[in-house]
Parts: C-alpha cells; sequence; structure tokens
C-alpha cells in the first residue's frame, strides 16, 4: 500500500494506459479521481476500480479549457487534498509531416499540451501543501522522431520541456515532477496491431524484452513508483518504460 491515504488526479484514466495507472494506484491505496471525456467507459471504469478502492469518474472534456477548473475543485472537494497529478490523456492524428495541419496540430497541443499546462499551475499550491508530485507522459515518438507522428511528438517533447522547467522551478518546495515514455497495448495499440499484423510484430522484434508492456503492471507500477516516497529522491527525470527500445546510457 505505497500509496495509502494519498489522492490522485489521472486523466485519460477511461482506458488504456491512463486506466492502467489509475487500477495500480488504486490498488496501492490511493483514493482516485478519474477524468476523461468518454462517459460510457469513465463509468465503467469507476465501477470497475470502485470494487477495490476510492474511486470518482468526473467527465471533462479537456480541450475545453473552461472545464479544467472543475478538476481541482472535484479532487480536493470530495477527497480532502491532492498528492499526486498524473496527466495521461492525449488525442492526436497520425499523418505525415507535410500533410500535417494546423488543426492537426491544434488537436495534440489542446488534448495534451495545455491541459498538462493548465492542470499543473491548478495543483500547484495542493502539491506544495502535501510535497506531492506530477507525472506526465511522454513518447519516444517524439524522442526518436517517428514518420506520422509530427503533432502527436511534438506535443509529447512540449510537455517533457515543460516538465523539466517544472522540476527545476517547484523542487525548492518539495513537488517533484517527472516523465513516463511508454510502450504499452493501448486501444491505438490494438488496433495498429490488428490492422498492421507484420508492422506490430517487426516493432515487437526490436524491443530487448521482445513483449510490449502492460498498462496496469508496468507503466501503472512505475507510476506508482514516482508517485510514492521510494522516489523521494527523483524528480526532473524521464522514466522509459518501454521495455529497452530506448536506451538513454
Amino acid at each position: 500500500m505505497l500509496l495509502k491515504d494519498q489522492v490522485a488526479i489521472v486523466t485519460g484514466a477511461a482506458r488504456g494506459v491512463g486506466k492502467g495507472v489509475a487500477t495500480a494506484f488504486v490498488k496501492a491505496g490511493a483514493s482516485v479521481l478519474i477524468v476523461d471525456r468518454e462517459v460510457e467507459l469513465g463509468n465503467a471504469t469507476a465501477a470497475e476500480l470502485g470494487e477495490l478502492g476510492q474511486v470518482h469518474f468526473l467527465p471533462v472534456d479537456l480541450a475545453d479549457r473552461e472545464a479544467l477548473p472543475a478538476i481541482m475543485a472535484e479532487a480536493v472537494g470530495r477527497f480532502g487534498r491532492l498528492d499526486t497529478l498524473v496527466n495521461a490523456a492525449q488525442a492526436s492524428a497520425q499523418l505525415p509531416l507535410i500533410e500535417t495541419s494546423i488543426e492537426a496540430m491544434n488537436i495534440a497541443f489542446d488534448t495534451g499540451f495545455w491541459p498538462t499546462f493548465l492542470l499543473m499551475k491548478a495543483a500547484y499550491p495542493h502539491l506544495v501543501a502535501t510535497q506531492g508530485s506530477v507525472i506526465n507522459f511522454g513518447s519516444g515518438a517524439g524522442i526518436q522522431g517517428m514518420p506520422t507522428q509530427a503533432s502527436y511528438g511534438a506535443a509529447k517533447e512540449a510537455i517533457r520541456s515543460l516538465s523539466k522547467t517544472a522540476a527545476q522551478e517547484w523542487g525548492e518546495q518539495g513537488v517533484r515532477v517527472n516523465v513516463i515514455c511508454p510502450f504499452a497495448l493501448s486501444p491505438g495499440v490494438e488496433q495498429w496491431r490488428q490492422h498492421f499484423p507484420q508492422a506490430y510484430e517487426g516493432q515487437i522484434a526490436k524491443v530487448p524484452l521482445r513483449r510490449i508492456g502492460d498498462p496496469e503492471a508496468d507503466i501503472g507500477a512505475a507510476a506508482v513508483f514516482l508517485a510514492s516516497s521510494l522516489s523521494g529522491y527523483v524528480t526532473g527525470q524521464t522514466l522509459m518504460v518501454d521495455g529497452g527500445q530506448t536506451r538513454t546510457f
């Protein structure tokens, strides 16, 4: 129970990696506010995780900036505090760079970068009070520059840059900020596997551990570590939870 008595917000938590993180947090003892625009899936996830611990679902379209203040108000009002903010939500269009429009860029930044930026600012005073942390999500697609991932990679690298600045500025107040770059069987990857099985198997062959990550057991476990006291001296880091695809040493 590494997160016993703690409170977390997890965006994009109705399914995929976000759900995996939320599940791992609840099992570790945290009370979790699940935020997602998918109402039916969000309610189903909240009902499922409610069997394990304290969970509440708040339907919010993160691209609607006027709706964002309700997230912090709901978390603190319902659970009394905030220890961890997890920004896992992200949408994007996969297009070659030459076909990537301003509209496509806006989708990636409106659902990923801007909500991350605004929620971090809103969470700051609460995290100072609890000596809490922020866990943002980057991607190997941004670090490596993968084809058709121009808007997604740009938004993810902007999030990593923001995270590094926050880690520098907020460390004195005891607030830690870290980034996870995952490779996991999310709904998007599952669709990719179904439609392009050869490309999928080729990618798995490039993973030193020869498997794809599990949203809860692999990505969620890493997030629990970063949210817990076990990583109390870790901040400003990008943790590659991708089976060894990206080697940083």
